[in-house]
């Protein structure tokens, strides 16, 4: 039976990634102001990063329609699938699973939408991880299950410089109490639950990368992967250093964090994605 695996663009995997793994990726919209642009589609990371920077507007992001998913599930079948297994951006944090959920009802093939509780390279991992899976020869149930099995063990944690992103595009979530002192902090955040919740504060941004390596730190004989995930931060560098010190380095993967988590996130956030051995 031949299983393939739909995601969306917050998965932050590179093209190389995709391709390699035969995974159809359905794009978010973009908007800065009236200008709505898909995500990966007719949006680069670069270009994306260059408007946020030059825009007098906050970008904002929007859900795929039903109708992108049901095509690419669509896809999928006409290629050969016997099931198709979507992997999607957390449910608590976006609108992207509903409308996924949606697109499979206008299929009559087998399609199962699974909820990563996660953004970003979180999410990255699992669909990867279900991408490998599926060509290797697991079943739709092997495959959802080692999904919801690396879910289970994904930790996401970030450093932001602002939360007015966050606050601007209602994905605040559980952090409500840092907006009144978010002039004079560094908000701390942690979304392995699938919403964003208050993780600490800290005055300096030096001091929010030792907080991170500290999480690192405290879960060091049990990493079985690591991701530091960044928006264009000037001091990512000194973050992977700082890890270096406590982890093999060997399994260290940066990368840029996307359009989506970083129209939220802000510029300059870094954050860690990493994943505990069973």
């Amino acid at each position: 039976m031949a299983v393939r695996i739909v995601t969306d663009s917050a998965c932050d995997l590179t093209e190389e990634e995709i391709s390699t793994l035969g995974i159809e990726v359905v794009p978010l919209s973009i908007r800065f102001g009236e200008d709505v642009q898909l995500d990966r589609d007719e949006l680069s990371i670069d270009d994306f990063y260059r408007q946020m920077a030059s825009s007098e507007h906050l970008p904002q992001t929007a859900a795929p329609s039903p109708g992108a998913f049901a095509a690419a599930f669509g896809r999928q079948f006409e290629a050969g699938a016997d099931t198709v297994v979507c992997i999607n951006l957390s449910s608590g944090v976006s609108a992207t699973m509903e409308s996924a959920e949606l697109g499979a009802r206008e299929m009559e093939g087998d399609v199962r939408i699974v909820d990563s509780r996660s953004v970003t390279a979180g999410l990255g991992v699992m669909v990867a991880a279900a991408a490998r899976a599926a060509a290797n020869g697991a079943s739709t149930d092997e495959v959802l299950a080692l999904t919801e099995d690396i879910r289970d063990r994904t930790r996401v944690y970030g450093a932001i410089d602002t939360l007015e992103n966050l606050k601007k595009g209602g994905r605040i979530g559980n952090a409500q109490a840092l907006l009144g002192s978010m002039l004079s902090i560094k908000p701390l955040i942690d979304i392995s639950s699938g919403v964003v919740e208050e993780a600490g504060r800290q005055r300096t941004r030096r001091k929010s990368l030792v907080w991170l390596r500290d999480k690192v730190v405290e879960h060091v004989d049990q990493i079985e992967t690591l991701s530091v995930m960044h928006a264009q931060a000037d001091d990512v560098d000194d973050l992977v250093t700082m890890l270096a010190g406590v982890v093999d380095p060997s399994i260290i993967q940066v990368g840029i964090i996307g359009p989506v988590v970083a129209s939220h996130g802000g510029p300059g956030v870094i954050g860690l994605c990493f994943t505990l051995r069973p």
